[in-house]
């Protein structure tokens, strides 16, 4: 049977779209995704070389760019090497029988005789004195990549698999490779005063005191839209520091008016010959909560916009360039084949950020500043504060045991604000500049992302383990006004604490130690295999009470229920604070294609999980987020990051699950199960700081 294509070659099946041979001694990959310090570049290059018998000084991946890329849609679920990837070895491999093709049809042999080898063409051993790039004016590169194309077998040495280094990383040590270093000449700097609240109307602007306290900044307003605007970048900073002064805006009573959404989505599985649950005689119920987080990039969001005749052009570290280009069109009225969008590296990003919106406040802009680049740099409390947040959520755990210590019944309801807010989702600009031009464009209805392509709130919000009767239940809140949206793992993050915790709960309840209540459950053998090697590699004895002020946790998921699998060991101290002293982290994310990124990966959404689950929360007062920075709002520190130790314990057989977002859930809640055995207490509520564990000391 014919393994169907990957959807990124369903969408975009013509190989020249994928595989380029124009400069000579080179191949050009071309790809949707984009980098955002993931180092998937790099990996892509790796695959298209080792498919292509190449060294990996020949390949390029160019920058993604509407006029020239296939669209992959956004690059998001940690699916980057798992599609674009699959992709692109077939279509390098179809590149390669179609070169060789050719090369045989010059010769006058079978191609089955000839082979290549770092570009070069050969009969056996002996070379024929052709070259792949003197052979690609005979290939026909508008021909549909097909699913059965033969794979090159991986093989000793090849560069996949090895740990290349990064391609991005030496302009960014160096010369500056982030978008915020792009200049262009006569180019004009910008800052948009952003409303404060969803909504807020502009109700007056004092443009003489403006220009006393500012001369030479001038003023774009479009509705509710202001733009400040001069050659001059540190005038316009100084002048956005004090818009406060000569702004004015105001509250319309029932201007915002929130979404709907669709009913609450419930999953329910039980025997097929059970009509109801057994009696159980133990109960637990628990509430696990966390509140909206920020993205916390440590670049503030940059866009540049040039209108050059007929075309805007926008460079922009967006996630999504064409569903960005999209949005961008229709808000200011354009064609889609009149807006290119250009892909350029932040400095960091994890998911929705300000980076879209940055960019169609640089083509609002650019539009009444034809022929003249536009730069559009957001200030560190607009990046904190304006840009879409991740959401805040609760579950609630109700469960039994019975006789046997076994789960006899799971229910969870998940409430969680939305985590599906990108632009074009929904049918919606989902852009902030573009409600300031019209209220309109506020979204009227929003949904969850489906089960099939991850959940959004729903995600890993379904246990891992072997319960006859349980249900999920997941409803969507959209009564605040706060803009949340996609950030790093979604609703994973929260859900795999609660239903982590619960584990340990329902293992206290038993009496049973927590490594083997979850075994107990466990049928996936990948999932027993990455727990039993956390425990390991930890020194996990059963039984084992820690020291005075010192907790171990354990907790596993697999990432949306279909990607990598991850166990998860936490030790803490508790000193004035809860600290984080070590991590050991197993993980099955099949075949790795860059060792040294995949680590990477893992042990930054370590740190990032370890940060969110002691520190982070965005203050919200009457439905407004609070101005803020980093002095209101901590992030975890070098000097408090704990010791890793992560071990890749997948088959090298299997295929790539993506790494990006796997370590989220497990950490968080290996992190609340060892503070709880440290305490003697549980701790619900993230994040788990001193005042929480104050709070439910005092409550018992």
């Amino acid at each position: 049977m014919t393994t169907p294509l990957p959807r990124s070659l369903q969408d975009n099946p013509r190989l020249g779209q994928w595989i380029s041979l124009d400069t000579p001694g080179t191949v050009t990959v071309r790809t949707g995704k984009v980098e955002l310090g993931q180092g998937i570049l790099t990996a892509l290059a790796q695959i298209a070389a080792a498919e292509l018998s190449l060294s990996i000084d020949r390949v390029t991946v160019a920058p993604a760019d509407t006029a020239h890329s296939p669209d992959e849609g956004f690059t998001a679920g940690s699916q980057s090497v798992e599609v674009s990837g699959a992709a692109i070895r077939l279509a390098a491999a179809q590149a390669r029988v179609a070169l060789l093709a050719a090369a045989a049809h010059r010769l006058g042999l079978p191609p089955a005789t000839l082979d290549t080898r770092n570009g070069a063409i050969l009969r056996g051993d002996t070379p024929t004195a052709l070259d792949v790039w003197s052979l690609a004016g005979d290939v026909d590169w508008s021909q549909p990549v097909r699913p059965d194309t033969p794979l090159r077998a991986r093989v000793a040495g090849d560069v996949i698999g090895t740990a290349i280094a990064r391609f991005d990383m030496e302009p960014k040590l160096g010369i500056g490779g982030f978008i915020h270093d792009i200049a262009r000449p006569d180019m004009v700097h910008a800052r948009v005063v952003r409303q404060p609240f969803r909504l807020a109307r502009l109700a007056d602007i004092d443009e003489a005191r403006l220009q006393r306290r500012h001369p030479g900044v001038t003023l774009l307003r479009r509705a509710d839209f202001l733009a400040l605007i001069s050659a001059d970048e540190y005038a316009v900073a100084q002048a956005h520091d004090g818009a406060d002064s000569f702004v004015t805006w105001e509250e319309v009573p029932g201007r915002w008016q929130p979404a709907t959404t669709s009913a609450a989505k419930l999953t329910e599985t039980a025997p097929s010959s059970a009509t109801s649950p057994p009696a159980a005689p133990n109960s637990f119920a628990a509430v696990y909560a966390r509140g909206n987080i920020a993205h916390g990039s440590i670049g503030p969001s940059c866009a540049l916009a040039l209108r050059d005749g007929t075309t805007l052009t926008v460079w922009t570290h967006s996630q999504g360039i064409f569903a960005l280009r999209d949005q961008i069109a229709r808000v200011l009225g354009l064609a889609p084949d009149d807006v290119r969008v250009i892909h350029a590296h932040g400095s960091g990003c994890y998911g929705h950020n300000g980076a879209d919106d940055a960019a169609l406040d640089a083509a609002i802009i650019a539009q009444h500043h034809p022929g003249r680049p536009v730069r559009v740099q957001w200030s560190r409390i607009d990046e904190l504060c304006r840009a879409p947040l991740g959401a805040a959520m609760s579950a609630r755990i109700e469960a039994t045991l019975d006789r046997t210590d076994r789960i006899a019944t799971w229910s969870m309801t998940v409430q969680s604000a939305p985590h599906a807010q990108r632009p074009g989702f929904g049918g919606h600009a989902n852009l902030s500049s573009a409600e300031a031009l019209d209220p309109a464009f506020l979204p009227g209805h929003v949904d969850d992302i489906p089960a099939a392509a991850g959940g959004g709130a729903s995600r890993n919000s379904a246990p891992i383990y072997r319960i006859a009767h349980q249900q999920v239940r997941v409803e969507i809140d959209t009564t605040s006004p706060v803009r949340t949206s996609s950030l790093r793992s979604l609703g994973a993050h929260l859900n795999v604490f609660a239903v982590e915790s619960a584990m340990d709960e329902l293992a206290a309840i038993a009496g049973v130690d927590p490594v083997a209540f979850r075994l107990a459950h466990l049928d996936d053998p990948r999932a027993r295999h990455v727990l039993r090697q956390a425990a390991a590699m930890s020194g996990w004895q059963a039984g084992t009470a820690s020291p005075d002020g010192h907790g171990r946790g354990i907790a596993l998921a697999r990432y949306k229920g279909k990607g990598a699998y991850l166990a998860a060991v936490a030790d803490v101290s508790l000193a004035e604070n809860v600290r984080l002293d070590h991590l050991w982290l197993a993980v099955d994310a099949g075949f790795i294609v860059n060792p040294t990124g995949a680590r990477s990966q893992i042990e930054g959404g370590a740190i990032q999980s370890a940060s969110w689950t002691l520190k982070e929360e965005v203050r919200v007062e009457n439905g407004r987020v609070l101005p803020f920075d980093w002095d209101d709002y901590p992030i975890l520190r070098f000097s408090e990051i704990p010791e890793i130790e992560t071990r890749f314990v997948g088959d090298p057989a299997s295929p790539p699950l993506g790494t990006g977002e796997a370590a989220q859930g497990p950490v968080a809640a290996a992190i609340g199960n060892a503070l709880a055995q440290a305490l003697g207490l549980r701790v619900r509520q993230l994040p788990l700081t001193r005042d929480r564990i104050a709070r439910a000391i005092a409550e018992g």
